[in-house]
């Protein structure tokens, strides 16, 4: 699992961030100002990278939170089985199962390069090239 720890308040939108243990992309964030004895608090709103989900979070801006290292990689796929493909890396030609999103079910098919992430030892399919 390939993380890294940063302070809240350094992210930006469009950054990752993780959320109980899911890799998430930040959509909105709004950092409030101090007050009188306390800290800057960043409200985040993001949405995982697996299945969509939403996150709101409010954490203070000086406290650290973990961000996932994301590998972008390129597969083959040898075949498709309903909504399965079995893919083959294109660097170490191990072969896995990868499940397809449904907005690219009708663009994949055998023969052709897709590119998948691995995020947090978890690997999707993001991409046909």
């Amino acid at each position: 699992m390939a993380t890294k720890q940063t302070s809240a308040g350094s992210l930006k939108v469009g950054g990752f961030i993780v959320f109980d243990g899911v890799g998430c992309r930040v959509s909105k964030m709004d950092i409030s100002r101090t007050g009188k004895h306390g800290h800057a608090k960043c409200r985040m709103e993001a949405i995982s990278l697996i299945d969509g989900r939403k996150f709101v979070k409010i954490i203070p801006a000086h406290d650290n939170v973990i961000v996932p290292i994301i590998e972008k990689k390129v597969a083959q796929i040898l075949s498709v089985h309903g909504d399965i493909a079995n893919v083959m890396d294109m660097e170490t030609y191990e072969t896995f199962d990868l499940k397809i999103p449904n907005d690219m079910k009708a663009q994949v098919k055998e023969g052709i390069q897709v590119v998948y992430w691995i995020i947090l030892n978890e690997k999707v399919m993001k991409q046909v090239r």
